[in-house]
C-alpha cells in the first residue's frame, strides 16, 4: 500500500457482521452509493464530510456514525491529511428496518460508552479465535444502538437471573474446549443473547467470553505442567493456535507459556503459581 492509502478488509466468522473495513485515505472521495448492510463507522483521525438524504453531515473522532441500508450517501476528507476510519457492515437483521428513518434523521451519536464497546469489538475481530468474545460485544453494541435509535437514554442494569446464569455456566463448562457461539447458547437456553450476557456478568462478576477463556487457560496451564508442548496444549485447550494461547495466557497471568515452563524448570516449582 502507498502512504496515501491503506486498506484492510475481511469477512469475519461472526454472525451478524458481513464485512469489516479498516482504511486510511487522503484523497479518495466516495461518490453517491448505497449498501445492503448497516454501516457502523468510527473515525480515528481526521474528518469525513458526507451527504445523507440531501443533508450534510460530518464524522469525526468524538462520534459514532450509523448509516442505514439502501440510503444513498457519499464521503470525502475535509483536509488534505485525509482520514482514518473503521467500519462494521452489520447484517440488516441486526437492527429493525423500521429504525432506518431514525438513522437518516440522526446518523451520529456522541456516546463514549458505545464508542468504547465498538473499539473492543474491533479488537476482538482482528484476533483469530476470539469470535465468541466478538459476538458478546456485538450483542451489546446492537442493544445500545437500538436504544439510541429509539431515542432512549441507554441504561446499563445488572440483570439478576441466577438460574439462567448457572445454566449458561454449565453449558460453558461442557463446551469450553470445542466452543460455541452466543447464538447457539441463546437457542439452547431459550434466552435472548444480551439477557444471557448481562445475567451471567451480574451473577459471576465476569463476562461469559472471559470465563470461557479462563477455563481454556487453566487447562493449557495444567497441560504445560505435565510437559505437553505449548503448540499441542493450545490445540487441546481449544485455542486457535499457539499465539492465541500466548496472548491470553500473558493477559491473565502476566507472563507467556514459554516463561512459565522455563520458570518451573529452573526453580523446580511443583504447584500452580
Amino acid at each position: 500500500m502507498s502512504g496515501r492509502q491503506q486498506v484492510r478488509v475481511w469477512s469475519p466468522t461472526v454472525s451478524g457482521i458481513t464485512e469489516v473495513l479498516h482504511a486510511r485515505f487522503t484523497d479518495h472521495a466516495y461518490p453517491m452509493h448505497t449498501h445492503e448492510s448497516w454501516a457502523l463507522l468510527v473515525v480515528d483521525e481526521g474528518v469525513v464530510r458526507y451527504d445523507l438524504d440531501r443533508h450534510e453531515h460530518g464524522a469525526f473522532r468524538q462520534v459514532v456514525t450509523l448509516l442505514p441500508p439502501n440510503v444513498p450517501h457519499n464521503g470525502s476528507p475535509v483536509t488534505s491529511q485525509g482520514f482514518r476510519k473503521r467500519v462494521l457492515y452489520l447484517d440488516p437483521g441486526q437492527l429493525d428496518e423500521r429504525l432506518a428513518g431514525r438513522a437518516v434523521d440522526r446518523p451520529t451519536f456522541d456516546d463514549e460508552a458505545l464508542r468504547r464497546r465498538i473499539d473492543l469489538l474491533h479488537a476482538r475481530l482482528t484476533e483469530p479465535g476470539d469470535e465468541f468474545a466478538a459476538e458478546v460485544h456485538l450483542a451489546l453494541v446492537a442493544e445500545r444502538l437500538r436504544a439510541r435509535l429509539a431515542r432512549r437514554t441507554p441504561v446499563v442494569t445488572s440483570l439478576r437471573d441466577s438460574r439462567i446464569a448457572r445454566r449458561l455456566r454449565d453449558l460453558l463448562d461442557e463446551r469450553f474446549v470445542v466452543g460455541l457461539t452466543l447464538a447457539e447458547a441463546a437457542g439452547l437456553l431459550h434466552a435472548h443473547p444480551t439477557h444471557l450476557v448481562r445475567a451471567f456478568s451480574a451473577a459471576f462478576g465476569i463476562g461469559p467470553h472471559q470465563y470461557l477463556i479462563s477455563r481454556r487457560v487453566d487447562l493449557a496451564r495444567r497441560l504445560l505442567r505435565e510437559g505437553v508442548p505449548a503448540r499441542e496444549a493450545a490445540a487441546t485447550a481449544g485455542f486457535h493456535d499457539q499465539s492465541h494461547l500466548s496472548r491470553h495466557f500473558k493477559r491473565i497471568l502476566g507472563f507467556n507459556p514459554g516463561q512459565y515452563t522455563r520458570h518451573r524448570r529452573f526453580t523446580g516449582a511443583s504447584g500452580p503459581l
